[in-house]
């Protein structure tokens, strides 16, 4: 499921984009805590940042979050948590969070879930459809000489699994072990990237539309707004008419 389209129709609010300010200064925090405050040294805090400059946060929030996470005077620790459940139509759903307060964050997911008519389930139930994969997303405006022939042969020089060729941009994946290193590699050919994750990718997908279709592109809005989680993973496909319909 392309669920860039669901950001998209957000993504021009500011309340969206302090929502991203906000999960992205998160995710800097809990990635200094982890392995430290310096980028050179810690590649998830290097990608972070990186991702963080993509939607122009404010430098000072960036710094913000690392001296936060240096000082930790206010001894917040976060935990990440995946929810998995059924969405409307029996779609799966994994749901990433980063939380402090882990009873608080079950029941926000498990009400968002019920109330657009899905369900929450047990750790596991859906996960199996899923396969973890580095996500190295390249925007074809930046680059107009570059053709897919030769990224894929620059992709698979450096040990990629894939690309996927979209109208907007090139979507180059790897094995979640490898991801760092062909990052690495790819930048060195001078290439940047818009977005760079490691993420569950759905095995198949379902193409749903009418009423499921509504209260799963409600559901996603109501989980972006959420501060605690940071992605949501599922399988299906919304076509860019039926979105386009619900507006």
């Amino acid at each position: 499921m392309k669920f860039k389209l669901f950001k998209d129709r957000k993504g021009k609010a500011d309340q969206a984009k302090n929502n991203k300010f906000v999960k992205l200064g998160r995710e800097i925090y809990v990635q200094a805590r982890k392995g430290g405050p310096n980028p050179d040294a810690n590649f998830g805090l290097k990608t972070a940042i990186a991702n963080a400059r993509q939607i122009n946060m404010p430098v000072d929030n960036i710094e913000r979050a690392i001296k936060k996470a240096s000082g930790n005077s206010d001894n917040v620790e976060y935990d990440e948590i995946y929810y998995e459940g059924y969405g409307p139509g029996g779609v799966a759903i994994m749901v990433k969070c980063l939380t402090d307060n882990r009873n608080r964050t079950a029941a926000d997911v498990r009400s968002i879930f019920n109330k657009l008519g899905g369900n929450m389930g047990e750790s596991g139930c859906v996960s199996y459809m899923f396969d973890q994969k580095g996500m190295l997303i390249i925007d074809r405006e930046k680059y107009e000489d570059l053709d897919e022939d030769t990224l894929m042969l620059q992709a698979i020089e450096a040990g990629a699994e894939d690309v996927i060729t979209n109208d907007d941009s090139f979507e180059v994946l790897t094995h979640p072990h490898e991801f760092e290193t062909i990052k690495r590699l790819l930048e060195e050919e001078d290439l940047e990237f818009s977005s760079s994750e490691v993420r569950w990718i759905p095995q198949n997908t379902i193409d749903v539309e009418g009423e499921n279709a509504e209260k799963l592109l409600r559901m996603m809005d109501i989980f972006e707004d959420n501060d605690d989680v940071q992605d949501v993973y599922t399988n299906f496909e919304i076509s860019e008419d039926e979105i386009e319909r619900i507006g």
